[in-house]
Order: structure tokens, then C-alpha cells, then sequence
């Protein structure tokens, strides 16, 4: 039987005076499933979900979570008592303890009955860290503190807002980990992210946003075939003169100042590559071949990438 559609999104659009923020997207999350709503930053990915959140209103369009419209007044106080949500920048107090934390929050919002302070640690994997203050904790730690917080209501949908962003590759999976749980204890998750990576690795289903528009949607492995290209041969610290002289031979090629990638055609592309490589004495143990991923399908779309930092270049 086909999961039941949870949030559901029809021609929104959120204009700031002249800027169009958002600008005209439907898409559709089904029960259980994790959706990874991916773009740099200022594409209109925290807009979206504050609207979803009801936190921002609309200018026009149709947005509806757990089959309420959140623009109507008297549907957005069920939607918050039903939902979770980790904002961006997350933080709380920090003299208090993990524990102290939770349960403040479980005290705050009423929940003290229906919810289990140790039960959330258990989920997050922070017992051993329950007692520790929320100050002393490494970034990946405290992102998981914002998660348990945000299940003290138990909801059923859960926003994660950039949840890794800034943290190291470590403590990035650590969060990814604790994600995956989520999903398969039934929540469903709208997760916002920048990460290319993080994106493919959890998402059952990946909207590429940018500049407010959605440029491609579905599986992650659905949208490289489609739209990832071939496999990619990549020179790590090439000199300038090679990379003059792959240019020259080849202008389907990107370089970010610390590699080069040039899109194959066929075998014989490897073949020119180790001749320029000889011509030029480039270490070939700096030579990868690569297939195509979620980076490729962006540059593809748009012509170009995200850096670590959630720009573009």
C-alpha cells in the first residue's frame, strides 16, 4: 500500500518586496520517508520550511503538513503540536546538563507524561553524556541535544534545518546515524542541507533547489543516471601548464583551484590524459576515475558547485 503523503506543497511562492524567495515549487513527503531538500545556501530551502513550520506565511500557493494548511490560523497550532523542528544555529543552556536540558523542554511544552527524558538520550546515543553540561559538548553532540529536544513531543514529522552544517566528517556521521534511527522508528524527516554527500547518503527521495526554483527531484541514484553524466576523469593539484593543456584539448572540464575534472567520452580519453600526464610529469598517483554523483547532477543543472560552506562558485 503506497505511504500516505504528509506535507504536501503546491505552487508556493514567498517574495521579500522585489526578491522572489521562493518561487512557485510543489512537492510532495511521504509518511516514514526521509526527503533531503538540498541547495546553497540562500535558495530558498529555511524559507520553504519556515513556511511549513508556520513560522512565515505564504504570498501564495498551498502548503499543508500532516493534511492541515498551515495558513489557515486555526490549523497552525495542531501542525506545531505535531511536528518537530531543529532550526538552524540550534543552541540552549548551557550550564544545565543534557539531561537538565531535555527535560526542561519536556516540563516546558507539557509533555512530562507521554515522554521520557532517558528514553530520548537512548535515541540520540548520549547516555553516557546525559550528565555532562550542554556548554562542554563538541558541536556533533550538541546537534544531537537539539534533536532529542526536538522530539519531546513525539511528533510525526520532523525539520531538520542544516543539522551538520559546520560540524567535521566525524561528528557529520555520528548526526547521520542518529537520523537514520529516526526514519526507522516511522518519523518522517524533511531534512535541508548543503551537503552533497549527506544528501545521497540518507534521503529516499532528493529536491535539488536553486534560486528558489526546484531544478530536479526523486532518488538520488534515479537523478544520476539522468542527469549525472559519465564518469569523470580528476587530476588533484594539477600544475598550470597541464591544466592549459586539458583545457586546449578538452573544454568539458571544471577546475576549482585544487583539482581538475574532465567529463570521459569514450576509454580513449584515459589514453591522453596519461600522455599529457608524461608530457607534463604529473604524478598519475594524483589521477582518479570517478562516477558521476549529486555534485555532478548540480553542476550539470546549474553550471555550478557547493562549496563546503554552502556557497556556490
Amino acid at each position: 500500500m503506497p505511504a500516505a503523503t504528509v506535507v504536501e506543497v503546491q505552487n508556493l511562492v514567498k517574495r521579500y518586496g522585489d526578491v522572489v524567495a521562493v518561487d512557485n515549487i510543489s512537492l510532495k513527503v511521504k509518511k516514514g520517508k526521509i526527503l533531503s531538500f538540498l541547495g546553497p545556501n540562500g535558495a530558498g530551502k529555511t524559507t520553504t520550511v519556515e513556511i511549513l513550520e508556520c513560522l512565515r506565511s505564504p504570498s501564495s500557493g498551498i502548503a499543508t503538513v500532516l493534511g492541515l494548511d498551515v495558513s489557515n490560523s486555526s490549523d497552525q497550532q495542531k501542525i506545531r503540536q505535531r511536528i518537530g523542528v531543529l532550526p538552524q544555529s540550534f543552541n540552549t543552556f548551557g550550564l544545565l546538563t543534557v539531561k537538565e536540558n531535555i527535560e526542561y523542554f519536556i516540563s516546558m511544552f507539557g509533555f512530562r507524561k507521554q515522554t521520557d527524558a532517558d528514553s530520548l538520550i537512548r535515541l540520540v546515543d548520549l547516555e553516557d553524556k546525559k550528565d555532562a553540561h550542554y556548554r562542554t559538548l563538541s558541536g556533533g553532540l550538541k546537534q544531537r541535544v537539539g534533536i532529542a529536544i526536538a522530539l519531546v513531543n513525539d511528533p510525526e514529522v520532523i525539520f531538520l534545518d542544516e543539522p551538520t552544517s559546520g560540524l567535521d566528517p566525524k561528528a557529520r556521521r555520528g548526526v547521520w546515524s542518529v537520523i537514520n534511527g529516526l526514519r526507522d522508528s516511522g518519523k518522517t524527516v524533511f531534512l535541508t542541507t548543503h551537503y552533497m554527500e549527506e544528501a545521497e547518503a540518507l534521503a529516499d527521495s532528493v529536491i535539488i533547489i536553486n534560486n528558489g526554483k526546484i531544478v530536479a527531484e526523486g532518488p538520488s541514484s534515479e537523478l544520476i543516471v539522468i542527469h549525472g553524466g559519465a564518469r569523470s576523469i580528476v587530476l588533484k593539484e594539477p600544475g598550470d601548464s597541464i591544466v592549459k593543456a586539458i583545457r586546449a584539448w578538452n573544454s568539458n572540464t571544471w577546475f576549482d583551484g585544487n583539482s581538475i575534472k574532465i567529463t570521459m567520452n569514450d576509454g580513449s580519453d584515459v589514453a591522453k590524459i596519461v600522455d599529457l600526464a608524461q608530457e607534463y610529469e604529473f604524478d598519475l598517483s594524483n589521477m582518479d576515475i570517478t562516477k558521476p554523483n549529486l555534485e555532478d547532477v548540480f553542476l550539470r543543472l546549474t553550471g555550478r558547485t557547493i562549496t563546503e560552506d554552502g556557497g556556490t562558485r
